[in-house]
Order: C-alpha cells, then sequence, then structure tokens
C-alpha cells in the first residue's frame, strides 16, 4: 500500500473520523451514519484511501529522485 494521502486530507479525515465516532457513541439516534467514521478515521491513521487508488488519484506529494 503506497500512501496516497496528504497531510492537511489525512487531518481532516482523523478530525472527522473522530468526530463522527463522538457522535456515534453519545448520540444514539444519528448512530448508524455516525460509524462511518470508523473507516475515514483508518484511512487517514493509514495515509491510503482504497477509492483514491482506484480513481489513481493522490493527495500525497510526490517525491521526484535527480538521476
Amino acid at each position: 500500500m503506497t500512501p496516497n494521502l496528504g497531510t492537511l486530507d489525512r487531518l481532516l479525515r482523523i478530525v472527522l473520523g473522530i468526530g463522527l465516532i463522538y457522535l456515534a457513541v453519545t448520540d444514539p439516534t444519528i448512530s448508524p451514519w455516525a460509524w462511518l467514521g470508523v473507516p475515514i478515521l483508518f484511512t487517514g491513521l493509514l495515509r491510503f484511501c482504497a477509492l483514491y487508488s482506484v480513481l489513481n488519484f493522490s493527495t500525497c506529494p510526490t517525491k521526484e529522485i535527480d538521476t
């Protein structure tokens, strides 16, 4: 798995994931949708998004090697 998430993308996913999980735990009426925060949090922590991979998209800065 090659990382395909940049720093800002990762931070937004981690904050959003934690916020949604918090809502799922504290508010039972919104809980089924708020549990979507779990995969959002994991993609942020792992720096890899499978959907980005399928779409051949990346927010991770490329590192060019001079030869």
